[in-house]
């Protein structure tokens, strides 16, 4: 984790994990849009409101019970199947994430592993503190950063018959 942002009213950070699984296994599951609960585990259900799930489509996601928010409504900014990025922003829900704009990446890594790197900036909600907010985000991002290596590491190991 390293932060990175210095808005006084907003704080964002980057976050770097390795997954041993060759990139485009990773990002067939990174760039579904319309099916983030594939390793977001605190995504309970996902559902395409506008749009086809490419740039510009929003989605509504519900999510698990026990977070102090039940819904998030998400727009795609950017996903480039080339270059391996793809940028959301959340434009509405129940929770205090107000102006979050997430960017992930994949890159090539050493001996067909893939390095994701996900970056992100946020407005710090009145009551709160950037560091409260950045230690908020960066949990769940950690989190599912670690889920879609579990996921994917296991679809590789299942492909490859390496289990």
């Amino acid at each position: 984790m390293m932060q990175n942002y210095s808005v006084p009213h907003q704080c964002g950070s980057t976050l770097v994990q390795t997954i041993d699984a060759p990139l485009p296994l990773v990002w067939s599951v990174v760039r579904r849009f319309d099916y983030p609960q594939a390793y977001k585990r605190f995504i309970k259900t996902c559902f395409i409101r506008e749009g086809d799930g490419g740039i510009g489509s929003i989605r509504d996601v519900h999510l698990v019970s026990g977070l102090p928010a039940k819904t998030s409504t998400e727009r795609l900014d950017e996903l480039d199947d080339d270059s391996h990025v793809m940028s959301f922003s959340i434009v509405g829900g129940d929770h205090r994430l107000v102006n979050y704009r997430s960017t992930i990446s994949l890159h090539d890594g050493e001996r067909g592993k893939t390095v994701v790197v996900e970056s992100y900036v946020v407005d710090i909600p009145a009551g709160s503190s950037k560091e409260d907010t950045c230690v908020f985000v960066d949990t769940i991002i950690g989190c599912n950063l670690r889920s879609l290596a579990w996921v994917t590491e296991k679809m590789a190991c299942t492909r490859n018959g390496s289990c």
